[in-house]
């Protein structure tokens, strides 16, 4: 039967649980966050959690056989024990099934009888509608689907986990958030810690303290190709260029980046050799704070002329591009951002040519 999230989370927040509970979903690591909780809450704080807790791969052949045999058993000084089921894959096709068919005579019989001092649950990965073992799992057990939040569900949800750490971030901040980090809850959840952290002691996450600790996913390709330029990385950064050019992004737009990395990258250079101390220069020229060691080292690495000749090199492409000096259209422009790619991740100074 289905299950709303809702009515898990009074399941839990009662300790009323069902004996078995099927998890599905795109949203991955709040499947892994309900089945973590409901252990916590069904197993008693005394009572001996080894030999009350138990997990089973189905990646491995004959796991499901130990894991009902396991939530057959009466728990040991506890009102109940706990079986995690994972790798859980139900595919259009049987060949893809880590749950296999010939084991739905054991499954069934289990599943109409549940233990009624086990808690029973399986996180799939995977599962097809309209296969017979899918069916047995959605009648039989309490199945809660875990779809993509939407963007208020994930604003309520970060306001509310900052408000449970002692700190304060505002819906507009929250958004913001979002926007630099993308919607998985995995990864926000992860850059939160980080912002409550570093937040104190205001405990108040703001717009620009975001700015500074977290880097912008939608651009992280982006920087990785001007890190592998950096580091003489020929072959990386050559990767990365596919990947960023095969996504779709402008040639024009994407050396327009580059120019702008190495330019500050020259101003860094510039600033520490006048006096500066690299986290202060680096700081005034809004690095965010992920990038900051990556350019300090770069600017120590280079000399002056070399960074001179590449800002030079970049430029003389961006107005070939343009004026289609060398071949134009996409084929042409990628060919030229390609040799360019080739030219300026140099392993030594002086292979970058006039």
């Amino acid at each position: 039967m289905e299950l709303s999230r809702e009515k898990l989370r009074e399941q839990i927040r009662t300790g009323t649980f069902a004996p078995v509970y099927l998890f599905y979903g795109e949203e991955q690591y709040l499947r892994n966050l309900a089945a973590r909780t409901i252990a916590q809450r069904a197993i008693p704080p005394g009572a001996p959690r080894e030999f009350n807790e138990a997990e089973f791969s189905l990646n491995t052949p004959d796991e499901l056989i130990a894991a009902i045999e396991t939530a057959s058993q009466l728990p040991i000084m506890s009102p109940r024990r706990v079986v995690i089921v994972r790798d859980l894959k139900i595919a259009a096709n049987a060949a893809g099934d880590t749950l296999k068919e010939s084991w739905l005579e054991g499954l069934e019989r289990y599943l109409s009888d549940p233990s009624p001092e086990t808690v029973l649950i399986f996180l799939a990965d995977e599962l097809n509608g309209t296969r017979k073992t899918t069916k047995l799992l959605k009648e039989k057990a309490a199945a809660v689907e875990f779809s993509i939040l939407s963007e208020a569900d994930l604003l309520e949800r970060l306001v509310s986990a900052a408000a449970d750490a002692g700190a304060a971030i505002s819906q507009t901040a929250a958004r913001h958030l979002i926007e630099l980090t993308g919607p998985d809850f995995r990864r926000l959840s992860g850059e939160l810690e980080k912002l409550i952290t570093a937040a104190i002691p205001e405990k108040t996450i703001t717009h620009e303290l975001i700015d500074e600790f977290v880097p912008n996913r939608r651009e992280i390709s982006s920087f990785k190709l001007t890190e592998h330029l950096l580091s003489g990385n020929r072959r990386l950064a050559l990767r990365t260029l596919k990947k960023i050019l095969d996504d779709g992004a402008e040639p024009v737009a994407l050396i327009g980046l580059i120019s702008y990395n190495y330019r500050r990258l020259v101003m860094l250079k510039e600033m520490i050799e006048s006096g500066w101390r690299p986290a202060e220069a680096a700081k005034s020229l809004k690095l965010r704070y992920s990038d900051q060691n990556a350019f300090i080292a770069s600017a120590r690495r280079y000399g002056r002329d070399f960074l001179r000749r590449a800002i030079e090199r970049i430029a003389e492409v961006d107005l070939a591009i343009k004026t289609s000096v060398g071949g134009g259209g996409p084929r042409g422009s990628r060919l030229q951002i390609e040799l360019l790619v080739c030219e300026l991740a140099v392993g030594d100074e002086s292979e970058l040519h006039g």
